[in-house]
């Protein structure tokens, strides 16, 4: 009985404490995350250099086309889903099951969920927590707020977080002034910042970032949930 009181506790107090921490970052920029942490770990026990270039800045200093870029690249239904992508979700399961190569579900919401509050990894634990957070800042936050620490926390090169620092590593200027060419070749990094680059690119990057630019011409303005 002492037992499950105790783990009654334990809940109660996760549930408390993780609702004034989302709550807490709808306001406050979010500073460091576990990502940035285990990655200078990780550059300092292979005695590498420490690099860690990570500046906040509002999403009304980060240049349209970006926004737009990295959601057609990667979440082309965030104005409408409630965080999961439902459809996508089918597809992985459906293709697990036949074996086929699968392709990764996970809405920008998800990232941001797991890149703000958890570790990467995939198991089943982290994957739950994933989902949790993700209810909870689809609850608490606006679309608008979710992309802007989105594009401020996300991991866009070796030691390169967010999205001042990488408009500034890749093409020497402010995310503010991002073309939708720049934008784009930021965006198709996105899936292995560590391994590709945004400046000088690769054929698979110049290819990708023209199948970015043509999700963009298609999908027409943004349209956010404002704070």
């Amino acid at each position: 009985m002492r037992i499950i009181k105790f783990l009654l506790k334990v809940c109660c107090w996760f549930v408390a404490i993780s609702i004034f921490w989302v709550l807490f970052y709808k306001w406050v920029p979010v500073p460091v995350t576990p990502l940035m942490v285990i990655r200078t770990y990780q550059q300092q026990k292979n005695d590498q250099p420490i690099i860690w270039e990570h500046q906040w800045v509002s999403i009304d200093k980060i240049s349209s086309n970006l926004q737009l870029a990295v959601i057609c690249s990667e979440d082309q239904k965030f104005e409408a889903h409630r965080g999961f992508d439902i459809e996508a979700i089918e597809k992985v399961i459906e293709n697990s099951s036949k074996k086929k190569k699968i392709r990764g579900a996970s809405t920008i919401s998800q990232q941001t969920a797991k890149n703000v509050f958890l570790w990467p990894g995939r198991s089943w634990i982290r994957k739950g927590f994933e989902v949790y957070f993700t209810f909870l800042i689809e609850t608490f936050w606006s679309k608008e707020r979710i992309l802007e620490v989105y594009l401020n926390s996300i991991e866009m090169g070796n030691g390169i977080y967010g999205a001042e620092a990488a408009s500034n590593y890749w093409f020497h200027k402010s995310a503010a002034k991002l073309s939708k060419q720049e934008a784009a070749a930021i965006a198709a990094i996105l899936p292995n910042p560590l391994k590709y680059k945004a400046n000088p690119q690769t054929s698979y990057i110049a290819s990708r970032k023209q199948w970015i630019m043509r999700q963009m011409n298609n999908y027409g303005s943004l349209n956010l949930q404002k704070k």
